[in-house]
């Protein structure tokens, strides 16, 4: 069942990407296995997936030690600075910096390891109370002040856009994140490459590749609904 899932995932992605002229080379799935067993990890794994997402750097670790090592881990969720130690030599990709203060904590321990880290700043597109990062007015100086960190490297940027019944409420979202990279792209700042735009999740994951997504986050259509009691 779940391989099945997967399969229709990336059948909507291949039609996303028809639909507006993209190839589908163009887009990563980011399979997001937080809270999952790992035997649930390793059905998916053993259909192909390489690329897997983390939101807690316990149970990542877990997870990391046990599963075979071809795998490419992504940090995606909040991450506090006093765990950046556990993770920073065992990610692809931290997709969630949403302060300068994270973002020199990464650099830190990404000279003590002789590492260079990729990183996307996190933007908070819709301005939300309750979720982490940057406004859009504030992000080009996070791209500037991350860029002079050592042992970083500004891939793009992140949002997690409100959860909508109906995906197209976020559209407009989405193509402003996309304006954004492509604007602070054009600056050609040093130590800065603007090619990934990780965005769209289960819920709206479709509408984000149609406005340009180069990463997709997906575990509820994959995986189902998580049960955060257990």
């Amino acid at each position: 069942m779940l391989v099945d899932n997967l399969h229709e995932v990336q059948n909507n992605i291949r039609q996303a990407c028809e639909k507006v002229g993209r190839e589908v080379e163009e887009v990563t799935l980011i399979t997001v296995s937080k809270t999952k067993p790992i035997a649930m990890i390793d059905e998916i794994y053993q259909d192909g997936i390489r690329k897997f997402g983390e939101n807690k750097v316990q149970d990542f670790v877990d997870k990391y030690e046990a599963m075979p090592k071809d795998i490419e881990w992504h940090m995606i969720g909040h991450l506090q600075r006093n765990k950046v130690k556990y993770i920073v030599d065992k990610v692809a990709m931290i997709h969630s910096v949403d302060s300068l203060r994270l973002a020199e904590e990464i650099s830190k321990e990404a000279e003590k390891k002789g590492l260079t880290v990729n990183v996307l700043v996190e933007v908070n597109v819709a301005g939300e109370q309750t979720k982490y990062g940057y406004s859009i007015e504030e992000t080009e100086e996070a791209v500037r002040s991350f860029s002079r960190l050592p042992g970083l490297l500004v891939k793009g940027l992140m949002t997690s856009a409100p959860y909508v019944e109906d995906a197209q409420e976020n559209r407009n979202y989405f193509r402003m994140l996309k304006n954004l990279c492509v604007d602070i792209n054009s600056k050609n700042i040093d130590n800065v490459c603007m090619d990934s735009l990780s965005m769209g999740m289960t819920n709206d994951y479709i509408v984000a590749i149609e406005e340009g997504a180069t990463l997709v986050r997906v575990g509820t259509a994959i995986f189902g609904e998580r049960n955060y009691n257990k």
